[in-house]
């Protein structure tokens, strides 16, 4: 039997520009980032973050497993710009990216897209109910 509860969570994909390309190729700056995310968030880590670090001019791509989902970040110094991506299962407020990501990543221009992510549709809302008896 399906839940009849209705399960959202938030997603935000954003992309950082004008970042410093030192701090976007530099580990310990994206460790400082995660951490803070994490921290403010309240978020619960599964173990510890996994970092590919690419020749230079590349940059790094980070993934750190949450129970609430997952936290990434793929940084392009060549073009002074970083992408990230939480997910969280459930609502949260929103962390701070506009004014966060200048003092962390040196970002001129911040864009975040915050989507609300449903995991039952319609149709699996109505089996529930169908199944428990529910008209």
């Amino acid at each position: 039997m399906l839940s009849s509860a209705r399960t959202t969570g938030s997603e935000w994909v954003v992309e950082a520009y004008g970042c410093d390309p030192v701090r976007l190729a530099d580990l310990a700056s994206l460790r400082a980032l995660f951490a803070a995310i994490v921290h403010d968030l309240a978020l619960h880590p599964v173990g510890d973050a996994v970092w590919h670090q690419f020749p230079t001019p590349g940059g790094i791509t980070g993934l750190l497993m949450l129970a609430e989902s997952h936290l990434t970040v793929h940084t392009f110094p060549e073009h002074g710009s970083a992408c990230l991506n939480l997910f969280c299962c459930t609502p949260r407020t929103p962390w701070p990216w506009d004014a966060r990501l200048p003092l962390l990543l040196g970002a001129q221009e911040v864009r975040v897209r915050e989507l609300r992510r449903e995991y039952a549709s319609e149709y699996a809302r109505a089996a529930s109910r169908d199944d428990a008896g529910v008209r």
